[in-house]
């Protein structure tokens, strides 16, 4: 048997054969870049363009593959690739994060960070937790749910209330944090105890709308930006991804739909059924309270800088004027378009002034547009055997949030390319 094929011959030089992959520094900062993106909530489409595109910019070959759950990235030609995989969390968007591996990613593409020292940073930035601490957090949970309810249609009682679900809800998020057991099932705990606690309440006190309440209280909880997110990854050809993702909002609503129905019977063996009661609705410019109050609480729950929190406010503002105006143009169901096109149109206008990524804005002002409440709806009435009701509402829930991918993707061909994230 000749000798070659008894013992490998060492690695020839040459340029990127498997001991220079597993040596450049190059290579070490983009798999420290695909980890810290993932980790601050980075769709798969876009973290394998960013990854491609500073590959590109490094001089370095690689080809990217993404999941919610994983991460292959091969460096090198041909059959002398070497692929890594990198195994990954799902986490929810950070946005702190995502200035700050943008900040990383600008000064090593310039070329004043070198990029061994910018895989460090990213490794510390990626670690970061919430620039808030646990108590505004909780806070802003009470407000988002409060002020959810009010544009769902709910009066003093209704906002009340949910505000004091989404305490609960809060307080059960910092408790799950310090425990991971009760993490893996916190959606299903804190729909039980929000719908038993609204269905006690309005027995106790009446006059309350119970089921916008419950609506307001979880309204944190429901997986819209998910299922828009799995929305953009299926109609951009990531279809892995987006089958993923989208599986992943179904459990997240089937199990919320669970937990609801639980403690709702379980409230009425207890205390009876509460009277049903329409909302009683707010005057007309409230909601525009409501709708500053909602920014703010998305912009501390989505872990946003405070610096960049006016910002996230006008961004909001845009949306929902841009979706009214849509409203008047092409009717409910295809306005979210235009509100998706005009946070779209707000964020680069942020990034162009400040040099951070336009995902600041956009996030927030699409999750205020986001079908989370009409998919929650649909599976309430799936569950209640209201069949017909329940894929009605579940067609205009998937109407809503391709709507919502579209406007986004007009934005990004008709406005000016940017380096961003």
């Amino acid at each position: 048997m000749p000798e070659d094929l008894v013992s490998p011959s060492p690695p020839q030089p040459g340029k990127w054969n498997t001991a220079e992959i597993s040596s450049d520094p190059r290579v070490s900062f983009l798999l420290a870049l695909g980890r810290a993106l993932h980790a601050a909530g980075h769709s798969s489409q876009g973290l394998e363009e960013l990854l491609e595109l500073a590959a590109a910019r490094l001089g370095v070959p690689g080809e990217f593959f993404t999941t919610p759950t994983s991460m292959f990235a091969a460096f090198g030609h041909d059959d002398r690739q070497r692929t890594f995989l990198l195994r990954v969390q799902p986490e929810g968007p950070n946005l702190s994060r995502l200035a700050g591996i943008k900040d990383v990613l600008d000064r090593v593409l310039d070329g004043a960070l070198d990029p061994a020292e910018g895989a460090r940073q990213l490794r510390g930035v990626a670690e970061s937790g919430s620039p808030y601490s646990p108590v505004l957090t909780t806070l802003a949970f009470a407000v988002s749910s409060g002020a959810s309810a009010g544009f769902f249609g709910g009066g003093r009682r209704e906002i009340l209330l949910a505000s004091a679900l989404g305490l609960l809800t809060g307080l059960l998020a910092v408790v799950a944090e310090r425990i991971p057991t009760l993490e893996k099932v916190f959606a299903i705990i804190a729909s039980f105890l929000v719908a038993f606690s609204a269905t006690a309440a309005g027995v106790a006190f009446g006059g309350v709308s119970v089921s916008t309440a419950i609506l307001g209280g979880l309204v944190v909880l429901l997986p819209g930006l998910m299922l828009v997110g799995a929305m953009g990854e299926l109609s951009t050809g990531h279809l892995a991804s987006g089958t993923a993702r989208a599986a992943g909002a179904f459990i997240v609503f089937l199990g919320i739909g669970f937990g609801t129905a639980l403690g709702t019977q379980v409230a009425e063996s207890v205390f009876g059924r509460a009277a049903v009661m329409p909302p009683s609705g707010l005057p007309a410019g409230a909601i525009w309270i409501a709708l500053a109050a909602a920014a703010l609480s998305f912009a501390v729950l989505l872990k946003a800088d405070r610096r960049d929190i006016p910002w996230i406010v006008i961004g909001a503002g845009v949306s929902i004027l841009a979706s009214r105006l849509g409203a008047r143009l092409v009717g409910a169901e295809l306005a979210p378009f235009f509100g998706a096109f005009g946070v779209a149109v707000a964020g680069w206008a942020f990034a162009t002034r400040t040099s951070r990524p336009a995902s600041v804005v956009i996030a927030p002002g699409v999750l205020i547009l986001v079908p989370g409440s009409v998919g929650f709806r649909s599976i309430a009435a799936l569950m209640d055997d209201r069949v017909v009701a329940g894929i009605d509402t579940a067609f205009s829930a998937l109407l809503t949030a391709i709507a919502l991918v579209v406007g986004l993707l007009v934005a990004n061909v008709v406005l000016p390319a940017r380096r961003d994230l």
